[in-house]
Order: C-alpha cells, then sequence, then structure tokens
C-alpha cells in the first residue's frame, strides 16, 4: 500500500502534453524499474508514445536520484557546508592533520603527473639519440641495400617475458620504446583543448542505444519536445560513415573501408621540423610540430569551439552534428566522442554501446550508470551478430602474398620476436587458405580465389565445425592466439604490412580495379588484416560459444574455387552480463518483446524469473479504430497457403492480385502490402505485369515497389505519400485514389517507417515469412537454443554435421522435426516476431485508424477454442489478438467488414 501510495505522488512534469492514462502507467513503471535496478523489459506498442515517455521517466529519475544524493550529503554534514568539516576550528589538532585537504591533493597529483610526464619525455628523449645512432648505423651497414626512405616501414623489437622462442609460452609483452624523432604539439594545439584537465563523470548517466540511425534521429527529435535539452547535457554518437565531413575519406563509400582510412590518417602525422636543439658533441634531437592526417583533426580550437555549440544548442541529432562540423570545418565525429564525460545522456547505435571492444574504444563508463535498449524484441540476435567474424580466401591469399613480401624484405632487420610472430601468421593464413582450397603447394597459393560467375550456387558446400576441432584438424592448436593477438594490437604490425604493401604496388604500377573500375588495393590489405585478426579472436572463445562455418565453391569442373571462413557466435550470456554487472540498471523496451521466456534464457538466464521485472501495456487507440482480419480464402474461392511448395503457383499468385483489386475498391488512400523476400515480390509483381492485373491495379491506385537498396527507399517513400495526399502523380493526368506500396518483411520499411493516417488505411501480410531453413547459420543457433536448459543435453552437436547446398533444405527440416519445443519455438517466433514489427508500421497515433489483413489459412482457426500456444495469431500482439476476426472460405465477408469499418471510421473523423 505504501509503494502504491508513492507511485501516486509521481509526477512527471517534463511531459510537453496531458499524457493519456497508459502512458502515466509506462512512465511508473520505468521510474520503479530504475529504483530498483536490475534487468527490466518495458513493452509499450508503437504508437502509443513510447519513446517520449522514456525520456520523461529516465531523466526525471536522474534528475531526482541526484537530489536526493546531494541532500543526503548535505545533511551528513555538521553544519551543511563542506568546508566547516575540514579544518575546522573546533576539531582537535590530530583530526585537521588526519583529513586531508581535497584541494592540497589535487595539486599534488597534477605535480606528480607532470613530473613523471617531464621524466617520460626526457628518457624518450635519451632513447631517441641513442636509438637514432643505431638506426643510421644499421642503414648504413646492415640493411643490405635498405632506402632509407624504408625505414618507416620497420617494426620496433618487440620481446615477450617469459618466452623463450615460442608462440604457446605465457608471461607479459614487453614493447621497447619508441624510435626515431621526438615530437610535440604546436603551441596552439596545446592550448586549444588537447591539454583540457579531465571531466569529472557524473554517476547515473542515461546511455540509450536503438538500432539505425533514423531511430536516433527521432529520439532527439521527441526530446527537443521537452524542458529537458535546457537542464542536462546531451551528445549523440553516431559511426564515421554517418558523421565524417573529409570527402576524400567518404569516396570510399563502404563503412569498412572509410572507418580504415580515418584510422590510417591519425597514424599519419603531418609533422614539421622547428627546432634542432645539439645535445653534446654529437648528439642531436629534432623537435616536430604534429597534427593529425585529416584536415578536420588539425586545430584542436575548433573542436572546442564545437563541443561549446553544442552544449549551447541542446539535442543534436546527427544531421546537426554533420552540418555544424562543415560550418566549423572541424570533425563532427571526434568531436562528439569527446563530449561523453561530460554528457547527461548519450544517445547511440547498438553497435556502440553492446560491443566490448567499440565501449573501450569510446571510453564509455557503465558503472553506476543506466542503460536504455529500444527496439528489443530481437536484442539476442542483434547482440550474437555483432561478435560474427568472416574472411574470405581472396583476403587471405592478398595478406599472406603481402606479409610474405614484407617478411622476405625485412627479415635480416627484424628482432627475434618479430620474425617468430610474423611466420607464425604466415603459417596461419596458410593453414586457412588450405581448409578453403584443400592443400596448396606454393605455386596454388595465387589461384585460390573465387571469380564472380564461376561458381553456381548450388556449388557451394558449407560445413560447420567446433572451434577445438577446427583447430586440431589443421594442426594450430598449439599456437598461443591471446599472445599472438597482443603482438598485433601492440607492435603496428597491420599498418607497417599494409604501408609496404601500398607502395610497392604503387610502384610497380600494379592497377587493382573492380569490375566498376573501383580501387582494390585502397584499404584492402587492412580490411583483409582486419578480417584476419577478428576470425582469430573468435578462435579464443570457448568451445560452445559459436561454430565455425567453412563455405566452399566448385566450379563446374569440381575444382576448388575458394571460400568463406565464418565464425558464428551462438551464446549472448556472457557478452550481456558484463554490461549488467556494470550498470545500475538495464532497461529493454520496445513494441512487442514477448514471448520474454527465450530473451531471459539467452540472455541473463542466471536471473530468475520472479527478479524479471516485466511491464505491459496496452494501445491508446479505441477497438473501433483497428479491424484485424485473417483472410483464408481468396475472392474466387482458392485457399491462400503461402508455405514454400505452394507460393509460386499461378493460381495462388492470381489470387492474391484478385483480393488487391477488390481492396483498391473499397480501402481509401495507402495500401501497404508485405512479402517474405524482394524474390518472391519481383516473382509476384512480374507474374501480375504478364496477366493484366497490374494494369487494372493502377487505374485505381499507383503501385509503387520497395527498392533494395536502402539509399533509394526516401525517394520512393516521399513519391508514395505525394501520391497518396495529393491525389494525382507528379506529370500524371490520371487521377488516383491513393497507392499500393509493396514491400518486404526485413527490409528499411517495415523497421522503423511510420505508416501513420493516410499512409496506412490497409496493411496486408501475405503469408508467414519464416526464415530460409537452407541457412546454415539459423541451423546452429536452432541447435544450440534447443540445448538450453537441458541438463541431459552435452553438446551442441547432437545431430550429425551435414554438408549444405543452398537448396539442399532437407538437412534443415530434419533438424526442425526434431526439435522439441526451444528450437522449434524460436524458429517460428523469429517468424511472428517479423510479422508483428511490420504491421505496426500503422496506427501511430490515438486518432488513426486502418485495417490489418493476414492472408493465409494459417492464420486462421474455425475453432478458437482449439488454438494452441504455438498457433501464429498466440504470438500477435494483444491490442491485435483481441480484435482478430477469423473468417472461413466466405470472402464476402471480409469485403462487408471493411466497407462498414471505412465508412465508420470516416463519419467519425479526428476526436
Amino acid at each position: 500500500m505504501a509503494e502504491k501510495m508513492e507511485d501516486d505522488e509521481l509526477e512527471f512534469p517534463g511531459f510537453p502534453y496531458q499524457p493519456y492514462s497508459i502512458q502515466i502507467d509506462f512512465m511508473k513503471a520505468l521510474y520503479r524499474s530504475l529504483d530498483r535496478g536490475g534487468v527490466s523489459m518495458l513493452e509499450s506498442p508503437t504508437g502509443t508514445g513510447k519513446t517520449l515517455s522514456i525520456i520523461c521517466s529516465a531523466v526525471q529519475w536522474v534528475l531526482d536520484r541526484r537530489q536526493k544524493e546531494k541532500l543526503k550529503i548535505e545533511s551528513e554534514l555538521p553544519n551543511g557546508n563542506n568546508e566547516d568539516k575540514v579544518g575546522s576550528d573546533d576539531e582537535p589538532e590530530w583530526m585537521r592533520s588526519f583529513v586531508p585537504s581535497k584541494d592540497a591533493d589535487l595539486v599534488k597529483k597534477k605535480a606528480s603527473k607532470k613530473k613523471s610526464g617531464m621524466e617520460k619525455y626526457d628518457k624518450k628523449r635519451a632513447y631517441g639519440i641513442s636509438k637514432g645512432a643505431v638506426l643510421s648505423n644499421v642503414g648504413k651497414e646492415e640493411n643490405d641495400g635498405l632506402d632509407l626512405n624504408e625505414n618507416e616501414f620497420l617494426l620496433e623489437e618487440y620481446e615477450s617475458e617469459g618466452e623463450e622462442g615460442s608462440v604457446g609460452g605465457g608471461g607479459k609483452s614487453k614493447r621497447k620504446g619508441s624510435r626515431g624523432d621526438c615530437s610535440s604539439s604546436d603551441d596552439e594545439d596545446r592550448n586549444d583543448g588537447s591539454d583540457e584537465e579531465e571531466v569529472e563523470e557524473k554517476d547515473f548517466k542515461i546511455f540509450f542505444c536503438s538500432r539505425t540511425h533514423s531511430q536516433l534521429s527521432q529520439f532527439i527529435e521527441e526530446l527537443r519536445k521537452t524542458v529537458f535539452p535546457g537542464e542536462i547535457n546531451v551528445v549523440c554518437l553516431g559511426s564515421r560513415k554517418n558523421l565524417c565531413i573529409n570527402e576524400d575519406v567518404l569516396k570510399h563509400g563502404n563503412s569498412g573501408c572509410i572507418n580504415e582510412r580515418c584510422l590510417e590518417l591519425q597514424k599519419k602525422k603531418n609533422n614539421k621540423v622547428s627546432k634542432v636543439k645539439v645535445l653534446g658533441v654529437e648528439g642531436k634531437i629534432r623537435r616536430s610540430k604534429a597534427s593529425s592526417g585529416c584536415p578536420m583533426l588539425r586545430k584542436q580550437s575548433l573542436q572546442k569551439e564545437f563541443r561549446e555549440e553544442v552544449s549551447q544548442q541542446g539535442a543534436l541529432d546527427i544531421e546537426d552534428l554533420v552540418q555544424l562540423g562543415k560550418s566549423l570545418g572541424t570533425c563532427p565525429y571526434y568531436g562528439s566522442r569527446s563530449m561523453i564525460p561530460a554528457a547527461d545522456l548519450v544517445v547511440l547505435p547498438y553497435q556502440s554501446l553492446l560491443s566490448k571492444s567499440s565501449r573501450e574504444s569510446l571510453g564509455l563508463n557503465l558503472k553506476r550508470n543506466i542503460v536504455i535498449i529500444d527496439e528489443a524484441h530481437n536484442l539476442a540476435d542483434s547482440l550474437i551478430n555483432m561478435y560474427d567474424a568472416k574472411v574470405t580466401s581472396f583476403q587471405l591469399e592478398l595478406l599472406y602474398s603481402h606479409i610474405e613480401k614484407y617478411f622476405t624484405r625485412f627479415q635480416n632487420l627484424l628482432g627475434p620476436g618479430n620474425r617468430r610472430y610474423i611466420q607464425t601468421l604466415m603459417v596461419l593464413s596458410r593453414a586457412f587458405l588450405r581448409s578453403l582450397c584443400g592443400d596448396l603447394g606454393s605455386a596454388d597459393i595465387n589461384g585460390c580465389q573465387v571469380e564472380k560467375d564461376a561458381v553456381d550456387s548450388d556449388n557451394i558446400f558449407q560445413t560447420s565445425v567446433a572451434i577445438n576441432e577446427f583447430l586440431f584438424s589443421l594442426n594450430i592448436d598449439n599456437i598461443n592466439l591471446v599472445k599472438l593477438l597482443r603482438y598485433v594490437k601492440e607492435s603496428n604490425l597491420i599498418h607497417k604490412v599494409s604501408s609496404y604493401g601500398e607502395k610497392i604496388t604503387s610502384l610497380q604500377k600494379v592497377s587493382l580495379l573492380s569490375e566498376n573500375g573501383e580501387s582494390l588495393a585502397e584499404g584492402s590489405i587492412l580490411s583483409s588484416f582486419r578480417a584476419l585478426v577478428d576470425i582469430l579472436a573468435s578462435l579464443t572463445h570457448k568451445d560452445g560459444d559459436g561454430r565455425i562455418i567453412i563455405s566452399k565453391a566448385r566450379s563446374a569442373c569440381h575444382k576448388p574455387q575458394g571460400g568463406t571462413l565464418k565464425y558464428v557466435m551462438l551464446t549472448g550470456e556472457k557478452i550481456f552480463s558484463e554490461i549488467v554487472d556494470q550498470a545500475h540498471a538495464v532497461l529493454l523496451a520496445g513494441g512487442t518483446l514477448q514471448p520474454i521466456e527465450e530473451t531471459r534464457e539467452r540472455l541473463f538466464p542466471w536471473l530468475p524469473p520472479n527478479q524479471l521485472h516485466f511491464f505491459s501495456c496496452g494501445h491508446i487507440v479505441p477497438p473501433q479504430s483497428i479491424l484485424p482480419i485473417s483472410v483464408s480464402h481468396g475472392p474466387s474461392g482458392q485457399p491462400f497457403d503461402f508455405s514454400y511448395s505452394t507460393r509460386s503457383s499461378s493460381t495462388t499468385i492470381n489470387e492474391l492480385g484478385l483480393l488487391l483489386c477488390n481492396l483498391v475498391t473499397v480501402v481509401p488512400e495507402g495500401i501497404v502490402v508485405f512479402f517474405s523476400s524482394f524474390d518472391y515480390e519481383e516473382q509476384v509483381h512480374d507474374a501480375w505485369k504478364a496477366s493484366g492485373i497490374l494494369e487494372r491495379l493502377m487505374k485505381k491506385k499507383c503501385v509503387f515497389r520497395e527498392p533494395r537498396k536502402n539509399c533509394d527507399v526516401e525517394l520512393v517513400l516521399k513519391e508514395y505519400k505525394e501520391t497518396i495526399f495529393r491525389g494525382v502523380k507528379q506529370d500524371v493526368v490520371v487521377p488516383y485514389n491513393g497507392a499500393i506500396l509493396l514491400a518486404v518483411v526485413g527490409g528499411k520499411v517495415s523497421e522503423g517507417i511510420n505508416f501513420s493516417d493516410g499512409m496506412g488505411r490497409c496493411i496486408v501480410m501475405v503469408g508467414l515469412p519464416y526464415p530460409s531453413p537452407s541457412d546454415i547459420e539459423l541451423m546452429e543457433r536452432v541447435k544450440y537454443i534447443e540445448s538450453l536448459g537441458d541438463k541431459n543435453y552435452t553438446k551442441t552437436s547432437n545431430w550429425d554435421d551435414e554438408h549444405y547446398t543452398t537448396r539442399n533444405v532437407q538437412a534443415s527440416f530434419s533438424i526442425l522435426r526434431s526439435c522439441k519445443r526451444r528450437g522449434k519455438d524460436y524458429y517460428e517466433n523469429l517468424c511472428m516476431k517479423a510479422v508483428n514489427q511490420s504491421i505496426g508500421r500503422a496506427i501511430r497515433h490515438v486518432n488513426d485508424y486502418a485495417a490489418i489483413l493476414l492472408v493465409d489459412r494459417r492464420y486462421g482457426s474455425s475453432d478458437v477454442s482449439r488454438i494452441s500456444a504455438s498457433h501464429p495469431t498466440n504470438k500477435l500482439p494483444t491490442w491485435i489478438k483481441d480484435s482478430l476476426v477469423s473468417t472461413t472460405s466466405n470472402y464476402g465477408e471480409v469485403h462487408r467488414l471493411l466497407h462498414q469499418f471505412f465508412k465508420f471510421n470516416k463519419k467519425r473523423g479526428p476526436q
């Protein structure tokens, strides 16, 4: 009862409108979840103001909590004054001497830090002189004709403590000091932000993450509606591809290449000699001015100005940050990263928060902070997908070639540690190539890659093996991969080999061009090295945490044509526990989070079900604003069965076309039709075009199609919207009664695009979009999930390993049939989560209304009481399931219900 009274006392003054009752309930549930801490799941249907409710409740809790702690600290002081507690005349002398002055400590700490820095500089300077002399001698006597310009490609000597010539040994790595000139930043850089004092991070910082950049922009838009941007510090993070303003970097197009080019520019400092100081008789040291190789990072003063502007302007989304960066001529990517310590609210994509390496790179501290993960309906799969790794035979071949050239050129100048590790990388590269292309001789190493169009999809064979089995089969189980990875990270080998390889390629005037004329040389060596490192890191996981997928391609003459090695992570428990253990609270939010038991078993099985806080609320729209119907038969009485074996029949496709021809006569404005895949959508569209159905549809509504490329979606949606609300397509005099959009489940349209009002008066879901059973990675996850919670299940490979081709699905169906519960439920849940995500694009506010047609006889049932828990309709959101109308063979009933529904809502109008 006391808790109920506290709930009644809760107020959320930051909410910009009069909240609905379900919004108040949601905000109170979130507030109490933050009070308790731990893991909570909060479900609120799309279109109910979920984002605004999250903002107003979470930020309010942080402000309240900080105020309580401030008052608590003040109340513990004798006179409510911190200065009176330390050094008060009322205290005995021994206590005043015992309690240190905080300011004195700070001064002492800074002085110590400065002294330590000077000592390091003196040691580095002295080492640079002696090492420089040694290098000059090496260049004259021992380099076997080494060009002095190639000194930059030499690795520093590397030792590993406790290691006597074996990569498998233990001990810590030991890297010798830097070689070459001693550089220092110029005065402008030092005085304009590069040496700023560290900002003390506050407790209970909020990290809000979502899957896409567009969803993060929507969050910022909702945040601006509140008063909080003026009360808290907000920073929005994004990828380099979305925030970079250096055109020379952006032209690479691919995200991986953009990342590599950016990092490469950070390595390439522009050094200008400013002074040559004489030390002793012969010793000289050159002091240089160092600035970033990227022109957008050369002036720290502009980075400081960028931070000040963001702080003054409040909540800025990614597009705003890009525009600000362009206007100032400084990098918004690194500018926003530098604001993390002072921020109260950090808005960032999934990858930046959920990936451990990304968190470490960004310096994110989750301790005593709040993590809110939005759109969490597929969190487990999204999380483990981040830890997948893949390397191709082309990358391995390219990498081996460049490492071999580097080693041949510099082996006489490399120390034993460097030689040993480089040779180990060559051994591993050859072993991986051997697993893809069979036994290789030295003459075969360059002929392993797959040629485009040389291999039919039916000739791609896939095998799944455990980590240990893979290592043993290649006889590389005795290599200490942890030490090898540490060496690669600390030695700067990647950039040395890549830079040398690029120089050799340019000197030999070798042109590596793709079929589109794009350069393959730039970034390809780096990306190949990164891919190998990712695979090696994956092999350090526990044997049961994932599987190695070996994909081999063969030509028509059955000769090996290369392939791909891929590591598939299966468990997210350890990954997620690292977040939960640090954070004060972790909140999973979404429109449809059920079934929650699957999420609990996969991400936090250690948490008892009764300690998992779950809250779900209804929809804000009244029942008369939604009409969900399961349509089992078409207008001519043909049953709708879109299972894999029957969906391609001309009868089924034509019957679907007749359904659409009827719908355009009764449904106003926009109709969105969801298909299971792009290939099937294309098949249906072509069949309708040939039969004349498409022409019939175009007489009533203009037909649009979702493009395969995400970059083209915005333009199509713009034309779709304009056609609906203007009634006339541009440059066409034929009037249209709205439009039809043919979309794809899992495409961009189904993920985060809002079809409010006339853009989505009717949503048509064609069939049940089960994922392809020929996907070996999916089947490995199904087998793993089936094993969860089964004490008698000893390992993930109880099923015999199968060899797969792209069209051989019998092995997959065998696996699914052998699943008793968890694996089968997971496969079915993937389908229904995709359905729920797609049909949730409609009904975006309280005055909205729409019809939802589930077109397939598997959605229907003549006896509702006999519907099992695994039936598709039982996995629909409650607000849809409670209003679902199940029809039999009478399509006339469907048409009548639609006519009445739209007539009623048109008369009702906005409330």
